[in-house]
C-alpha cells in the first residue's frame, strides 16, 4: 500500500481530507450555535444565500467528478475527442437554466424538482419523477462515480477497489449528514481547485512526455481530433450531437434535482 505515492503525496492527500473535514464542522458548529438557522431550508438549501461564485464552484465540481476525469481523459486518449461536445454543449444548457428556468423555480419557493412538478401538475408526477431519479442515480451516476473513486484508490493507493469504493460512500455521507448543503458546495468549490489544478497538471506532464501539441498529432490517427463526426458515426454522429443532445442536456442541467438544487440555494435579489 502506498508504494507508488511518495512523502509528500501523503501529505497533500492528509491536508485536503482534513480542509474537506474541516468545512464540515466549521458548519455544523454555526449552525448549532445559531437555533435561528436550524430549519428545513438551512440543511436542504443552505438558507438560501449561497453567491454566485460558490454556486458555480460546486456546479462545476457536482458535474465534473472522478468519472469524467478518468473517462473523458480515457476517451480522449483513444481519439474519440468527440465526447467533448457534451462539455461545450454544457454552457448554452446553464445560460438557459439562468434565462428560463431559474425564474419559475425561484418564484414558486420549491425545495426539489418532484416537488415542482406536483404543484405544477399532480402527486402522480412528483411520484413518478422520484422514483425515475433515484433508479437513474443508482445506475447513472452514484454507481459510476464510486466505481471510478475506487478505481483511484486502487490504482494510487494500492487499496482494495471494494474498500476504497466503501470508503468514498462513508466519507461522502458523514461530512454531507453532518452540514447539508451548505457542506457540499464548499467542498465542491475546493474539489473544484483541486480538478482544476490536477487537469492542468495531467495537461501539462502529458504533452511533455509527447514532445507537445505536434506529437498528439502525429500519434493520433488521421481525423480523430475531429470534434464533427459524419452521420454514420457508431457513437458520435453529427446528427446525434446537433437534434439529440440537448435533450439529454436539458434534463440534466435544467430539470435534474442534483443539478438545480444548488441554483436553489442562491441569494433572492
Amino acid at each position: 500500500m502506498f508504494q507508488h505515492l511518495a512523502s509528500l503525496d501523503l501529505v497533500v492527500i492528509g491536508i485536503y481530507f482534513l480542509c474537506v473535514f474541516g468545512i464540515a464542522l466549521f458548519f455544523y458548529l454555526k449552525k448549532k450555535f445559531n437555533k435561528r438557522k436550524r430549519s428545513p431550508e438551512s440543511y436542504f438549501l443552505g438558507g438560501r444565500n449561497l453567491g454566485w461564485w460558490v454556486i458555480g464552484a460546486s456546479l462545476f465540481a457536482s458535474n465534473i467528478g472522478s468519472e469524467h476525469l478518468i473517462g473523458l481523459a480515457g476517451a480522449g486518449a483513444k481519439g474519440e475527442l468527440a465526447a467533448g461536445q457534451f462539455e461545450i454543449l454544457a454552457a448554452l444548457m446553464l445560460l438557459i437554466l439562468g434565462w428560463f428556468f431559474v425564474p419559475f423555480y425561484m418564484k414558486s419557493g420549491v425545495f426539489t424538482m418532484p416537488e415542482f412538478l406536483e404543484r405544477r401538475y399532480s402527486s402522480w408526477a412528483r411520484n413518478y419523477l422520484s422514483w425515475i431519479s433515484i433508479v437513474a442515480y443508482v445506475l447513472t451516476k452514484i454507481s459510476i462515480t464510486i466505481a471510478a473513486g475506487g478505481i483511484v484508490f486502487t490504482t494510487l493507493l494500492g487499496i482494495n477497489f471494494w474498500t476504497g469504493a466503501l470508503l468514498i460512500v462513508i466519507f461522502t455521507g458523514v461530512y454531507t449528514l453532518i452540514g447539508g448543503l451548505k457542506v457540499v458546495v464548499y467542498t465542491d468549490f475546493l474539489q473544484m481547485i483541486v480538478l482544476i489544478g490536477g487537469s492542468i497538471a495531467l495537461t501539462y506532464f502529458g504533452l511533455k512526455s509527447l514532445n507537445g501539441w505536434e506529437g498528439v498529432v502525429q500519434n493520433v490517427p488521421e481525423g480523430s481530433l475531429s470534434l464533427w463526426k459524419n452521420m454514420q458515426h457508431p457513437d458520435y454522429p453529427w446528427t446525434g450531437i446537433l437534434f439529440g443532445a440537448p435533450i439529454l442536456g436539458v434534463w440534466y442541467w435544467c430539470t435534474d434535482q442534483f443539478i438545480v438544487q444548488r441554483v436553489l440555494a442562491a441569494k433572492k435579489y
